[in-house]
């Protein structure tokens, strides 16, 4: 029987699934998780997938595998600093992720989880609901320096400074 998955592409028999190491730790990992954290992981895998190409079982599971520590431990670490990160922020996190790529704000395939964990170090309870506003400067810092580690800092510092004045 041959499975598609609707969000990164990967097109394999079941089979293969079970028989290949990386799909199956994949698969082991994915049925730890569950509910709607889990379809929204999915869904963040899919910003994973290049645009020609279909996103292999060995990457499913290594990006599964890089954020199980975390998603267990319920807490991130960014920049030297250690925040909580609960199923709401993961969801919260995700669904921004997934609303910036729809709106231009975030290029993909992505590279890491940088960008996700970034915006989970913003995250308050009660946010489930609300998206993360940036000033039109830091959304452009985001998009287009992804990869630049002090313009994605100084796009989130003018982000708080907004949120305090």
């Amino acid at each position: 029987m041959r499975t598609r998955c609707p969000n990164c592409g990967t097109t394999l028999s079941l089979d293969a699934l079970i028989a290949h190491d990386g799909a199956r730790e994949a698969l082991g990992v994915a049925f730890k998780l569950s509910g709607s954290l889990g379809h929204a992981l999915v869904r963040y895998l899919g910003l994973f997938r290049p645009e020609t190409r279909e996103l292999t079982m060995d990457r499913v599971a290594k990006l599964l595998t890089e954020l199980l520590p975390d998603l267990q431990a319920q807490r991130i670490e960014r920049n030297g600093q250690v925040f909580e990160a609960p199923p709401e922020c993961w969801s919260w996190a995700i669904d921004q992720a997934l609303a910036a790529r729809e709106s231009g704000r975030l290029v993909t395939p992505l590279k890491g989880h940088g960008w996700l964990y970034q915006v989970m170090s913003q995250y308050q309870p009660g946010m489930a609901g609300a998206a993360l506003v940036l000033a039109p400067e830091a959304s452009r810092s985001l998009s287009v320096r992804r990869g630049s580690p002090s313009q994605t800092n100084a796009a989130l510092a003018a982000l708080e400074a907004r949120a305090r004045g």
